[in-house]
């Protein structure tokens, strides 16, 4: 069976972006290579190549790489004092732009050790190109404690042959029916001109604020939307108050909200399965005003969910695909938010206390937002270039409040 990239996996990589997630133990796990030497077997991408194909043999595809080596992929730091959130926070950020080697599997591990309360930390990182949120989950939950067993192919495999590629790649072609470059996808008119969009540089910095899930899904149902709602309201008033201080002004932001197609994936089964739903959401207002604005415009907007994929296509195709993420101000921010495991999970026998997810957004979108659940706690990263947003901390602050008066 041949393990091609979708027309997702290929925007994915061609933005370049890398995402992970900081998994926070109670204590050092121990041995963590040799746990992960095992565990990663079940999951066939983290031991997998992706290679370009020959002319007319279609996108790219993953191949078993034969001289899969795993202590390449994984790393040990010590934490420097006093080893606090902004301290592991800071040693994330780094290692999720930091680039993964394109000729080997495109993940690392790296475990943090020196936080205190003798607390320790494995950062996981892998390329979008790998897997989205959701498949991202499935990874983790094949390399916890008590994950399922599953059957192992023979490794490596044989590399499909050129003419086994062709073959799948036309059948594929003749499968999919005909659709425009714009087909389905509708946008909000260009947004106001703020500090928000400018052309990013190379650094980026992750802060946190967290909430309680239960009480933020209460206080989305009163207002009848849900915990996307809240999160979607917090960050709008946020962004709103920042602005403002600024002396900057703007009613209402565009946010494109990622929405993934599936609910749930197999750690066999990866790949980016995603469409978009960009909508304009309102900055003033109180957070209980502002979310019963914002759970109604949503709603509204379900169906105009698209996927991005035939446009971004067709800019690379024209060679303006770049040139575009760097100056579009079609897009204020980007909003994603993944459901995580509600139970509760051990690695190596540490109980893990806390899944902080990891972005590196690229363009000249200067801020995004990326929340991920574990259990009943709501942790919302902010993703940054600090030297576009010098007040970052006041930013994160403001958010913090925000879900506070939702909690």
């Amino acid at each position: 069976m041949i393990d091609r990239t979708s027309p997702d996996d290929m925007v994915s990589l061609a933005s370049d972006m890398q995402v992970g997630a900081v998994v926070v133990l109670e204590r050092d796990p121990g041995d963590v290579e040799s746990l992960l030497a095992d565990r990663v077997r079940a999951v066939p991408r983290l031991r997998r190549r992706l290679v370009r194909t020959p002319f007319g043999c279609g996108r790219p595809v993953w191949v078993d790489d034969a001289g899969f080596d795993i202590t390449k992929h994984l790393g040990r730091m010590v934490c420097p004092a006093p080893g606090n959130e902004v301290a592991l926070l800071d040693i994330a950020s780094a290692l999720v732009i930091r680039p993964l080697p394109r000729s080997s599997p495109l993940w690392s591990a790296t475990l943090v050790t020196g936080l205190a309360e003798n607390k320790a930390a494995l950062v996981l990182v892998f390329h979008h190109v790998l897997s989205d949120g959701i498949g991202g989950l499935a990874v983790l939950a094949n390399l916890v404690d008590g994950a399922p067993h599953a059957e192992t192919a023979p490794f490596p495999a044989p590399a499909p042959s050129r003419r086994e590629l062709a073959k799948d790649a036309w059948t594929a072609r003749l499968r999919l029916p005909g659709r425009g470059p714009f087909a389905g996808l509708q946008w909000p008119s260009a947004g106001s001109r703020c500090s928000l969009n400018q052309p990013t540089g190379p650094r980026r910095k992750q802060t946190m604020a967290q909430a309680s899930v239960s009480r933020l899904h209460a206080a989305a149902h009163r207002c009848g939307g849900t915990v996307n709602d809240a999160l979607l309201a917090a960050v709008m008033g946020a962004l709103g108050t920042v602005l403002t201080k600024r002396g900057e002004h703007a009613d209402e932001l565009i946010v494109s909200v990622p929405v993934s197609t599936r609910r749930s994936t197999t750690a066999a089964h990866l790949g980016n399965s995603t469409a978009v739903m960009p909508v304009a959401l309102p900055t003033d207002g109180d957070i209980w005003s502002r979310l019963t604005r914002i759970a109604a415009i949503t709603r509204s907007h379900k169906k105009s969910v698209s996927s991005a994929t035939p446009i971004f296509r067709t800019l690379k195709a024209i060679g303006m695909a770049d040139w575009f993420m760097n100056h579009q101000r079609l897009v204020h921010t980007f909003v994603t938010n993944v459901h995580g495991p509600d139970h509760a999970m051990r690695l190596g026998g540490a109980l893990v206390l806390d899944l902080i997810p990891l972005s590196a957004t690229t363009g000249n979108v200067t801020v995004a937002f990326a929340a991920l659940s574990h259990m009943d706690t709501f942790t919302v990263t902010v993703v940054a270039d600090p030297d576009h947003v010098p007040d970052l901390l006041v930013l994160t602050e403001t958010l913090q409040a925000e879900l506070d008066l939702l909690g």
